[in-house]
């Protein structure tokens, strides 16, 4: 432990914001990384416990309390504070293929299990893990890293979301020659087209797709799984497939809609948005809230990254309606604020949330979404509604395609990933349904560590989960 009183000497400091009027007018990201001399201290802060709870990756009551991935926390914070750079980069990606995705997106459960932060604030892990990635990458440090040998064997992997990057990641690292296959025209899934550039930039994203290029890994876009003759292809030319489709078919709003225009799913709206500001598509006018007035019904990531995408569009107004009572989201008394709606706040004069209220139905004029009436008995100016009310499970399409067994989830052998299908594996929110990126990571490592054993009969690739 390099600071055995640095939880007691410094406070928490986390990494600064650009001014929310600010950062509003642009796409860019909002975060401020800290001075190295007070991110040594933000390391130097962790206390070493003797059982380190933040990486214990612990599942309760419906929440995750710990780094899924089980990350060395303590022994990076540690040469953090030891200014050892080359040595916390090494304990990070032994157990994190992307510290630089989970360092921006995690909702960090670690740091609610830090013990630190039972009498106090905890460690900025979070922080500190993107910090060291980011110096890394800054340094050059983090190095094209291609196996001594290949093994023979081909892997397909399809979808290019977290779990399928994982995945294809820790097999090209074990000798297999991999190939991933993604049906949009940029990898990343929902890291790329789910996720606004001002919290994940999409520059971020290729820079690792290009290093896993560098290292062997194929990638092949505009391949749709779901055709069946394109799977026959797939079963036929690999040796084991990988499903990593996510959990992308939509939980229903529960109202009419059919034949009015200006409702859409939050991830419909944000892929629209980066397809038209960071790669220059025309996105249909339906799917922008320039001028409208937008409601969107949800809470959560998603829905806050849709009040920032549609204020940073030009929006009328926004109203972001939540069905649980504020008194379920207060800490000590107090509302939190996300960046979302600091800069609603800063465009509008107040906090777009009201809790406790849903939509009853909806009013249009020749088809065109005009208004929205709540259970409150009022009426709201909508032109545009947003549903990012979550996600009922996995599409079924090339569940059918390859002939697997599914429901809401892929159905896999009980504690594995392996479905019923011959060589056929299936992981992240695919296999678990609806998660976090940190888990669809462990997830494709772990299916990673059963498909190397189906295909050489054993692995030395750790099971995460």
């Amino acid at each position: 432990m390099g600071k055995t009183t640095g939880f007691l000497e410094y406070n928490r400091q986390e990494a600064s914001c650009r001014p929310p009027e600010e950062r509003v007018r642009d796409w860019e990201p909002f975060r401020i990384p800290l001075r190295p001399a007070v991110r040594r201290e933000q390391g130097g802060r962790c206390m070493n416990c003797g059982v380190p709870y933040c990486q214990a990756g612990m599942e309760w009551e419906g929440g995750t309390f710990g780094c899924p991935l089980h990350n060395l926390i303590p022994e990076w914070n540690d040469m953090i504070w030891a200014e050892n750079p080359f040595h916390a980069l090494s304990r990070l990606l032994k157990t994190n293929n992307f510290p630089e995705f989970t360092g921006r997106v995690c909702p960090a459960p670690c740091e609610r299990a830090c013990i630190c932060g039972m009498y106090g604030d905890s460690v900025t892990i979070r922080d500190n893990e993107l910090s060291v990635i980011e110096d890394a990458f800054a340094a050059q440090a983090v190095k094209r890293r291609r196996p001594p040998q290949w093994s023979g064997k081909k892997v397909c992997v399809v979808g290019s979301g977290p779990a399928g990057l994982a995945a294809a990641d820790q097999l090209n690292h074990r000798g297999h020659s991999v190939t991933v296959v993604e049906r949009e025209e940029r990898c990343g899934g929902l890291l790329t087209y789910g996720i606004p550039n001002m919290k994940l930039p999409k520059d971020i994203v290729q820079r690792r797709v290009d290093l896993m290029t560098d290292e062997g890994v194929s990638f092949v876009n505009g391949v749709d799984a779901s055709d069946p003759a394109v799977a026959r292809r797939l079963l036929g030319d690999y040796d084991a497939v990988i499903l990593c489709c996510g959990a992308e078919r939509p939980r229903s709003l529960g109202l009419e809609t059919e034949g009015v225009s200006g409702v859409c799913y939050g991830t419909e709206f944000l892929k629209a948005a980066v397809e038209s500001r960071q790669f220059g598509k025309t996105a249909p006018a339906a799917l922008s809230a320039e001028g409208r007035d937008v409601v969107i019904v949800g809470t959560g990531d998603t829905a806050g990254d849709c009040v920032a995408t549609a204020l940073r569009q030009g929006c009328r107004s926004v109203v972001q309606l939540v069905r649980r009572p504020e008194a379920d989201y207060l800490k000590n008394g107090v509302l939190p604020q996300d960046y979302a709606h600091q800069e609603a706040v800063s465009v509008f004069g107040a906090d777009p949330r009201r809790f406790g209220v849903q939509i009853k139905g909806l009013t249009a004029e020749d088809g065109v979404l005009k208004a929205v009436t709540t259970t409150d008995g009022d009426t709201l100016p909508c032109g545009l509604l947003i549903a990012a009310t979550g996600f009922a499970g996995c599409e079924g399409g090339v569940c059918e395609a390859f002939g697997v067994d599914y429901g809401r989830t892929v159905h896999t052998e009980e504690g594995g990933f392996a479905t019923n299908v011959e060589k056929v594996f299936a992981a992240g929110d695919m296999r678990r349904g609806q998660s976090l990126v940190v888990w669809a990571i462990a997830e494709g490592r772990t299916a990673a560590a059963e498909a190397d054993a189906y295909l050489n009969g054993c692995t030395n690739l750790v099971r995460v989960v």
